[in-house]
């Protein structure tokens, strides 16, 4: 990101960041910026986390993750609650702050759940294209069907072309069922089913996408297919069983996971039971296969067999929400798009 006039700064709404991000070539983007992030071109420093109980009783919480990519520096804020949905109104939304590089005043504050969205989903996309050919992928799984699994399927649906059937499950059925109908319309050519539950899901599908809200691991190894890939966005939908039975295990920053005490892997690198990259397994337990630097650089010996089950864990990066929010700044510079807060 170059230097603006920081005399000037811009507010740039959902509407805008929707227009903006449409056509960036989202996926590559996430790629390219976990390479950067290798070469130390890019960066991050540890999240703030805040959480508390809402008055009616729902977990909520508020992150902030500063990171700097490509010389734009910055951080990102999302917040969510899970009684949302009964409010009517998304489980979460944010705000991303884009910094001058050479004064570090503020010159953007842009709609963050777009942009947060979207760079989750291009990193699922990234990771895939990594192990997978996704011209042969048919069948695809979504549990969770909020607005990851929306975004998601935007993705994929470029991403993989050949896409036949989907299978969605949720806990809130309704919700499923409003989602299939929803996607049925988009393209009346892809099959849309609903599963009673998760296994009957994961069990039918080539590749699934976990985008839910658990805190209770639940899918279990067996039910992963053969030649079957698990992406793991949410919390914990992996159980112990698929983590540590997997042949092949990839994490998109090691001390991110080691570090985070809510999330299954975390707790298992603390207990000894996972270790990192390139090192070795403790006894009855494994070791992370890479990193998704390491994967997309090459670096990663071991062939991905077409009968292999992966599971990608990313833990998410505030780098990737600051290089995304770049790119939508720099068209909106370029446009002339955003509503002028102040200057001083």
């Amino acid at each position: 990101m170059t230097s603006h006039d920081d005399t000037t700064l811009t507010y740039l709404d959902s509407a805008d960041v929707a227009r903006l991000c449409d056509g960036l070539p989202v996926a590559d983007l996430a790629h390219d910026t976990l390479l950067a992030y290798r070469r130390k071109e890019a960066g991050l420093t540890p999240e703030a986390a805040l959480r508390w109980t809402t008055p009616s009783g729902a977990s909520a919480r508020s992150l902030i993750l500063p990171g700097w990519a490509d010389g734009a520096y910055g951080c990102k804020i999302i917040n969510a609650s899970l009684g949302n949905r009964l409010l009517g109104r998304p489980r979460a939304a944010g705000l991303v702050v884009l910094d001058d590089p050479e004064t570090a005043r503020p010159v953007c504050i842009m709609e963050g759940g777009r942009i947060s969205a979207l760079r989750t989903a291009g990193v699922s996309i990234a990771a895939l294209r990594a192990v997978r050919d996704l011209a042969d992928v048919r069948r695809v799984a979504f549990l969770g069907c909020g607005r990851q699994a929306e975004v998601h399927r935007e993705l994929l649906a470029s991403a993989c072309p050949g896409v036949e059937e989907l299978f969605v499950h949720d806990q809130d059925a309704d919700r499923a069922e409003e989602l299939a109908a929803r996607w049925r319309a988009v393209d009346p050519a892809v099959a849309v089913t609903v599963t009673a539950d998760a296994r009957a899901a994961v069990e039918r599908a080539q590749v699934t996408v976990a985008v839910t809200t658990t805190t209770e691991p639940y899918v279990e190894l067996d039910w992963v297919p053969t030649g079957g890939t698990f992406v793991n966005v949410s919390l914990d939908d992996a159980a112990e069983s698929l983590l540590l039975g997997c042949d092949h295990l990839f994490v998109d920053d090691w001390e991110l996971v080691v570090d985070d005490d809510h999330r299954l892997l975390g707790r298992l690198a603390r207990a000894g039971r996972v270790a990192g990259p390139g090192t070795d397994a403790p006894a009855g337990g494994r070791s992370v296969d890479a990193s998704l630097p390491e994967l997309f650089a090459g670096d990663y010996a071991r062939t991905v067999a077409g009968d292999d089950r992966v599971v990608i864990n990313p833990f998410g990066m505030g780098v990737q929400d600051i290089a995304l929010a770049a790119a939508v700044y720099a068209r909106a510079v370029e446009q002339g798009v955003g509503l002028s807060l102040a200057h001083f």
